[in-house]
Formats: C-alpha cells, structure tokens, sequence
C-alpha cells in the first residue's frame, strides 16, 4: 500500500514523540526506539520535520520493491547524528539500569555493558542500516572493566561501543518478496521491546517508592528544563506527564495544587526507605518512635560515644553514623515534609 505523505506528517504531529509515523511507514526499530525516547529526546521528533519526505519515498520503494540498496561490503556514509544518538541513548539505558538493576551480582561487569550495548545497538539498527551486535557487546564488556564501579561508566561504554558500531556498519539485505510482516505481529514485538525496557524501572518503583518518586520529579524537572527554546513542546509534555498526577488529585479530592497533591504524597510516603530504616536501627529505635524518642535516643547515643568521651578506637566512626542518622530521620520527620 502507497504510504501517504499527509498521513505521516499528521501521526508525526499527533504521536510523534511514540513513533506513531514510523511504525506507520515500517520503522519499527524507529518506532521502538521513539517510544523509549519520547521521541529522541524531543529533539529527533523536531528534526524529523525535514526528515519525513524521505523516509515516505523509502517506504513507498519497499512497497513496489524498486528499491536497489548498495552492496552489503559497502559501508553505509558516516552519519554524526547517528553517532551522537548512539552515545546518548547508550548512556540513556545504562542510566536506566543503574536506576532499577544495580543490585544485581556482576552488575558492573555484565548488565550495565549489556544494557548500554543494547541502547547502542537500537539506534545503529535504525533505518536501512546495521551493525555487529557480537562486536559492539564484546567492546562494551572489556571497556566495563576499566571503568568498574564508577557512575560514569556508562559514557565511556557508551563511546567505545559507538565507534565499534561505526566501524562495523553496514546496510540491512534487502526484504525477500512477499515478507511483509502483519502488524499484530510487530505491536507484539515492539511490546516485548518496551517491557524488557520498562521493567527496571517498574521494578525500582515497586521496591523503592520514595526514592523514586523524588528521583522521578527531578529528571521530569531536567526534562522540561531542555525544552526551555519549545515552550509548547515544554507545555503539552508537561501536561501528559501530570496527567497521572492530575487523576490521582481528583480521586484524593481537593484543589490540583493544595490539598490534594499533600494526601498523595502522604499516602505514596508514608513508608521508611532502606536508609531510613538503617537510621532507626542505629539509634536502637522501632519504626514507631517519635520525634522526641529520636531525639532523646540520639542525645545519649551521641555522648557515649562522643570521641572525646569514648576513647575505643571506633568511637569517631560510630559517632559519625549517629549524627547521619539523626539528621536522616529528621529530614522524615520535618512538618513540610509532603509540601
């Protein structure tokens, strides 16, 4: 079927940040990669602008197999902004593991490599080309144990998995005739794509609620803050990812602003997390002690083991722990704690 150069600029306004224009013309890769984006980021949604035209004429070729794609030992042109995007969408998913996977064993050594090559991989799929997935996973693994244990690794495994993929380019064989896929079986496989990416941070949500829901409202925060020269993109991006917050006010009642934001905040952080947990534990409290229970826990704790009191040689390390800990269950316990 002729794919209409309307049709993908409308799916490009309307859903363009989820790949709704790609998975119309085919791209499922494309589309995939969109919808774990938001579009790349906003910015590859704003650049396809100029972009659809071609990618149309691509389709449309597919479709009466008149398209004659270069041999395969012929490396596709370098392209910089598909280098760029494999960067940031390997350090995207190994931000994305370090969130939800972290306390996996032999994260440092296999999942974070794996997940940065995967995001790399995604990107270098996209369109008419490809690369070797063996190579890029293999140079992820060995730059992993150079940077082993530090949060910035994932650009450097981000970098060198780029360049093996560079390097490693080629273009895709051409479809055979009659391989036309139906779509129920591309939403399935783009599904399982978006769940295997989701799933790290499903998991970290359901094991971690407060420490991501702050962690959640600052990357929204950055989000928004990119997009200061598109002020409607800001806005409309703005609008759907409050829209949860929105429907949870008008179940909680009250005013969007007020009230209602309070009881949901309440009611989603009302738990201790780990680390407040650990700070009960060494002021030798229960997960019911008050403010002034804490308070007087601390005071006596503080001056046993006050250095200049205690002279074990572990005294300044504990003392320091109860000061930490103190200061933990304070900032819980603080009035404007939900504001």
């Amino acid at each position: 079927m002729v794919k209409s150069i309307i049709v993908a600029y409308t799916l490009w306004a309307v859903g363009g940040p989820l790949g709704l224009h790609h998975l119309y013309l085919g791209r499922d890769t494309h589309a995939l990669l969109w919808m774990l984006t938001l579009g790349g980021f906003g910015f590859g949604w704003v650049r396809e602008f100029i972009r659809i035209p071609a990618y149309v004429s691509e389709a449309n070729q597919e479709g009466n197999k008149e398209r004659k794609r270069p041999p395969t030992s012929i490396p596709p042109p370098v392209s910089p902004v598909r280098f760029a995007g494999q960067v940031c969408v390997g350090v995207y998913f190994g931000t994305v593991a370090m969130i939800g996977l972290n306390s996996l064993s032999f994260f440092y050594l296999i999942v974070l490599p794996l997940c940065v090559g995967a995001g790399v991989h995604l990107v270098s799929n996209v369109g008419q080309q490809t690369s070797d997935l063996q190579k890029t996973l293999t140079s992820c693994l060995a730059t992993s144990l150079l940077f082993y244990g530090s949060t910035l690794s994932p650009l450097p495994i981000s970098l060198a998995a780029s360049v093996t993929a560079a390097k490693h380019r080629t273009f895709k064989p051409p479809r055979t005739p009659g391989s036309k896929q139906k779509l129920g079986p591309r939403l399935y496989r783009i599904g399982l794509g978006w769940l295997a990416f989701s799933a790290p941070l499903a998991y970290c949500i359901f094991h971690n609620t407060t420490a991501t829901l702050y962690y959640l409202s600052d990357s929204i925060a950055a989000l928004l803050d990119i997009l200061w020269f598109l002020p409607w993109l800001r806005s409309v991006l703005e609008y759907l990812l409050l829209m949860p917050y929105r429907i949870l006010c008008v179940l909680t009642g009250g005013g969007y602003y007020e009230d209602a934001w309070r009881k949901v905040l309440e009611i989603l952080l009302k738990e201790y997390t780990e680390r407040e947990k650990e700070a009960l534990k060494i002021l030798s409290l229960g997960a019911e002690a008050s403010l002034e229970e804490i308070s007087r826990s601390y005071r006596e704790l503080a001056k046993k083991w006050h250095p200049d009191h205690n002279p074990s040689k572990d005294a300044e390390e504990i003392f320091v722990k109860l000061q930490e800990a103190y200061e933990v269950l304070l900032r819980w316990h603080r009035p404007n704690r939900f504001n």
